[in-house]
């Protein structure tokens, strides 16, 4: 390819990325400053949640290195599969569109091994050539950190809406949560809130609350660093098994939702 061609392809691509940008009316980047906090789980919810509102939801997995919201929504063994529009998203369930790395096919025991020019191009394909429709929200689930996934969407979703802070309640994670929401400051990014999960956990045999990771250090942080807190998730084995199931806890009728609700109604105002 000569530079000339380089440069239209290059040209057509930010074309086509602006105009299903413009079919979007909010973006919301998931984020946490550490691993092993939830935050997929929490995307997959909130995206789940808006799409059981009948908001016409799409959750972009860019999570390169460890794509689980295949996994987490039941479609491991769906395909993304072309057509004149585009790539099309799979449809895990009515008003919810998902595209992810995990859909394309490969073997799953295989790592991506990449560097950030390869992923940041993903990304772009993501935006530019799947055929999103018109969508109410658009859930970006990022990897842990500040790195490669979610700078370059920021940089390339002008707007976006905001960005959704996860953590636990123990002190470390609530270190690398304060860096996630300076992250999105100093990149002009509104911070919609923190949640905080595994936040607590009720012994199913004596009711009693065991704090294991500690409780209440994502409001507190919230507070410190002034923006606002939108709930606290329990520990609770249903969101792990039903993850895994993948019937995200939105999707069933139980206690799990509930802890949902405060959280998706101040995301959806």
């Amino acid at each position: 390819m000569t530079d000339d061609e380089r440069k239209k392809e290059q040209e057509l691509q930010a074309e086509r990325m602006k105009s299903n940008l413009s079919r979007i009316k909010k973006s919301i980047l998931v984020m946490s400053g550490k691993g092993g906090v939830g935050k997929t789980t929490v995307a997959v919810n909130i995206a789940c949640g808006l799409a059981l509102a009948g908001r016409e939801t799409g959750i972009m997995d860019v999570d390169i290195h460890g794509p689980n919201i295949a996994k987490m929504l039941g479609i491991e063994d769906k395909r993304l599969m072309g057509s004149e529009q585009g790539i099309e998203p799979v449809v895990p369930r009515p008003n919810l569109h998902a595209v992810s790395l995990a859909l394309f096919g490969n073997d799953r025991d295989q790592p991506v091994i990449w560097r950030g020019p390869l992923k940041m191009s993903v990304i772009k394909q993501f935006i530019s050539d799947v055929n999103w429709g018109d969508l109410d929200f658009l859930i970006i689930d990022s990897p842990p950190g500040t790195g490669d996934e979610p700078l370059s969407v920021c940089q390339l979703i002008p707007g976006i809406t905001g960005a959704i802070v996860v953590t636990t309640p123990q002190d470390v994670a609530i270190l690398d949560a304060r860096k996630s929401i300076q992250f999105a400051r100093e990149l002009n990014i509104p911070v919609i809130g923190v949640i905080e999960n595994m936040s607590g956990f009720v012994c199913p045999h004596c009711g009693k609350p065991v704090d294991i990771f500690k409780q209440g250090g994502g409001r507190r942080a919230a507070e410190d660093m002034g923006v606002p807190f939108l709930g606290a998730i329990p520990l609770d084995p249903d969101f792990v098994g039903r993850g895994d199931d993948g019937t995200p806890a939105v999707c069933a009728e139980g206690d799990a939702a509930k802890h949902f609700d405060t959280i998706l109604k101040a995301i959806a105002d």
